[in-house]
């Protein structure tokens, strides 16, 4: 059986992101490995920046922040297992930073949850989910909140 010592787990701080971390964390506590929770807050790069207004800079800035602060929150609350938590931000389009970030570390997972978009919703936003698993160079493990 492959070892399994570094798992990342993005998180949203959506309403359902408690019940992905929890998920996140049973399976990593199985293994007994290093969790990373990782947030991508949107840097607009990939919109036609003609409908993007200039002060889209400033509020990705602003979201940085606040993302940050919420990580903080996030680990402190999550720290008191056994094994520690690590929280990274990260700005960008949310499947690549995900890839990339988990390259980065080595990570032996992924655990990723999905916001349950169907039909015509999914088409037209697209499934960072699904890119993640198209294009990770490791496991991804999917769970969906929903059910």
């Amino acid at each position: 059986m492959t070892e399994i010592n570094t798992v990342v787990i993005p998180i949203d701080f959506s309403s359902n992101m408690d019940k992905v971390v929890d998920f996140g964390l049973s399976i990593a506590d199985t293994f007994r490995a290093k969790v990373h929770f990782l947030h991508v807050v949107d840097d607009f790069k990939g919109y036609d920046m003609m409908l993007v207004h200039p002060s889209f800079k400033s509020m990705t800035n602003d979201l940085q922040q606040e993302a940050n602060e919420r990580m903080t929150q996030v680990v402190a609350d999550y720290n008191k297992r056994e094994n520690s938590v690590i929280g990274h931000v990260a700005v960008g389009y949310a499947a690549d930073e995900i890839i990339a970030y988990a390259k980065k570390i080595n990570a032996d997972m992924i655990i990723i949850g999905t916001h349950g978009n169907k039909g015509f919703e999914r088409i037209l936003l697209g499934s960072t989910a699904n890119q993640v698993v198209k294009n990770a160079s490791c496991p991804v493990l999917v769970f969906n909140p929903f059910t």
